[in-house]
């Protein structure tokens, strides 16, 4: 879809780029034949050839697209990014970082759960997480992400970042997570439905005072909010570039192309 996308150009906004899909300019390629008779203004045309080139030479980067496209418009980069993915719920003691901590962090990349668990493995997520080009939380940028640079103060996250918080509500829903998740078709195990937040504090307490029952229980929890992560994803990519579709008034190949990665 990033060869498709315009809209981290310079002079380009959501009304030019539709506009240019309409008229049969679907690629960099197709831009770049047409930027001699588009824009009139020169200089307009200097500074998005020059762009377009630098897309071109960063295609593989995340980050390079992520810091150029428009917040609500940063969803376009998963299905060219999925390969270097990871999705990214933690688990805390409370909802501050200054009085509290982290007890576990899940880590998934589509096919296989990584865990962190606090007085275990918790500090090998550092370098776990360079491994990823992009992470995909719910509220992570008001939640996940700070709490998690402050427990590790070193760590600098290159990586690009979709918040399905933001995501979701673009789509129409409100709430929560778990909320949501039957929204989308998700329905959790027996064993963990009615968890929520409260009471994987209370499992991670347990489990200090020696219960064998409570870090099993309280890594399946953190599995299902990271693994729902992807269904919610990829079914909300789906909806969103149909929208697109629908305001082009034609099919964009953005599958087609995706699935030759």
């Amino acid at each position: 879809m990033i060869e498709h996308t315009f809209l981290h150009l310079p002079h380009i906004g959501p009304r030019t780029e539709i506009d240019l899909w309409r008229r049969g300019i679907l690629t960099w390629d197709d831009l770049e034949l047409h930027l001699k008779d588009w824009p009139k203004n020169t200089e307009q045309r200097r500074r998005i050839t020059r762009q377009l080139h630098e897309s071109i030479e960063h295609r593989g980067q995340a980050g390079y697209f992520y810091n150029r496209l428009p917040s609500a418009e940063r969803w376009r980069l998963y299905r060219d990014f999925r390969n270097r993915c990871g999705f990214l719920d933690i688990e805390t003691t409370g909802i501050s970082s200054y009085d509290h901590e982290i007890t576990v962090i899940g880590l998934y990349d589509g096919l296989q759960m990584h865990h962190f668990v606090n007085g275990e493995s918790l500090e090998e997520f550092e370098d776990a997480v360079e491994g990823y080009d992009l992470l995909i939380t719910f509220n992570g940028c008001r939640f996940d992400l700070p709490f998690i640079a402050g427990f590790f103060p070193n760590l600098q996250f290159r990586q690009a970042h979709i918040d399905l918080l933001h995501v979701a509500r673009r789509l129409g829903y409100r709430g929560g997570l778990k909320r949501i998740e039957p929204l989308f078709g998700i329905f959790r195990d027996s064993e963990i439905q009615e968890m929520s937040g409260y009471e994987a504090v209370v499992l991670w307490h347990e489990h200090l005072r020696g219960s064998p029952e409570a870090l099993p229980r309280l890594l399946k929890y953190n599995e299902a909010d990271v693994v729902n992560l992807k269904t919610i994803m990829e079914i909300a990519w789906e909806r969103l570039q149909q929208e697109l579709e629908f305001a082009a008034g034609r099919m964009l190949p953005f599958d087609l192309v995706n699935s030759e990665k």
